[in-house]
């Protein structure tokens, strides 16, 4: 099961108390306070690991909660820090801080104009980023510690302090360099495993492709560049409809967009009409989207009546770049893998 979004509760531990306590041993009739501070409440972390690939570890256990600390004790002894609890998520993890009390009140971004807010407060795309999301609550002081030369007895202490706890809400956006962007059965998924060393799963229906697979693009001069199959969208996905949101979050990362049209139109579709949808639908989803660099891969060139679209395509849009393929026979790839290695890609960091 794929977890791309997930509503968690965290909560840090609380601070062990200081204690009031006397030292009283044989022959030390008034050895004075030695009442001992509290320990620490663990932190709650969020650690970028690059072998977890999802969140469904949280949807089946939603919630993080750390230890408390231990009270302290005579003799000056300090309590027990509690044990901080780390969570794992992938790169390209969006945290946000939800005002809901109560975990089944902290829906989706969608539903944020019903009453429940959420303010992001961290983007964790880093491998090894470490993000404190609760805090530990502070120790309390031992009467030890307010002992003066004028109050030798002295009987305050302090408690810990609680420790943080929120509903969050986390977001999986998947990182790539270059998206495929298409309607379904478009041919996406072939290409990305003709380009790449991807196994998506490809079939002769609709939504065969249901969660955003990442390949990468190997070039000469150890050049690479990441591409994400994007699911197929749907006129309205803005909208949310054919869980249009759950697609479109995964573009955002992108460096490039690359438009996938069908351009025989094999399933009775027009690829200008379906291209303009395609543009619209990204713009009602995040304007900024419209800014970043796009460019249209006319796929199954190779078919009857792609010759002609493909014409009207060139007069519809003559300043983009549009490169004719065949995903299925590889067909025009070392154009489309020469722009890739132009415009996209970079040497991996070591």
């Amino acid at each position: 099961m794929f977890i791309d979004h997930v509503r968690i509760l965290a909560k840090a531990g609380d601070g062990g108390d200081g204690v009031v306590s006397w030292r009283r041993e044989k022959f030390v009739p008034r050895g004075g306070p030695d009442g001992g501070d509290g320990g620490a409440g663990g932190d709650i972390i969020l650690i970028v690991d690059p072998s977890t690939d999802n969140l469904r570890a949280y949807h089946y256990d939603p919630k993080l909660i750390a230890e408390s600390g231990k009270n302290g004790a005579g003799g000056r002894k300090t309590g027990k820090s509690g044990k901080r609890v780390v969570g794992k998520v992938p790169p390209g993890t969006v945290v946000y801080r939800s005002n809901a009390t109560h975990v089944q009140e902290a829906v989706e971004l969608e539903r944020s104009e019903q009453g429940v807010e959420l303010e992001p407060i961290a983007d964790l795309t880093e491998i090894g980023q470490e993000f404190v999301l609760c805090k530990g609550g502070e120790p309390g002081m031992g009467n030890w510690n307010f002992k003066t030369a004028t109050n030798r007895t002295p009987v305050e202490h302090t408690l810990g302090t609680p420790g943080e706890q929120a509903i969050f809400y986390l977001e999986l956006r998947r990182i790539a360099d270059a998206g495929l962007v298409g309607f379904p059965n478009a041919g996406k998924s072939t290409l990305l495993g003709k380009l790449s060393h991807a196994k998506p799963k490809v079939a002769a229906y609709p939504f065969t492709t249901l969660q955003p697979v990442v390949g990468v693009v190997e070039f000469p001069g150890y050049r690479r560049c990441t591409i994400a199959d994007i699911p197929g969208l749907i006129e309205g996905a803005h909208e949310n409809r054919g869980l249009g949101h759950e697609f479109l979050r995964h573009i955002t990362r992108c460096q490039m967009l690359l438009m996938v049209l069908d351009i025989a139109g094999s399933e009775g579709r027009d690829p200008i009409s379906d291209l303009e949808i395609l543009r619209k639908e990204i713009k009602e989803y995040d304007p900024e989207l419209t800014k970043f660099p796009w460019k249209i891969i006319a796929n199954k060139i190779d078919l009857p009546g792609a010759e002609e679209n493909l014409a009207a395509l060139q007069a519809r849009f003559p300043k983009v770049d549009i490169f004719p393929i065949s995903a299925e026979n590889g067909l025009g790839f070392e154009d489309l893998l020469h722009m890739l290695n132009q415009d996209v890609s970079c040497r991996p960091q070591r």
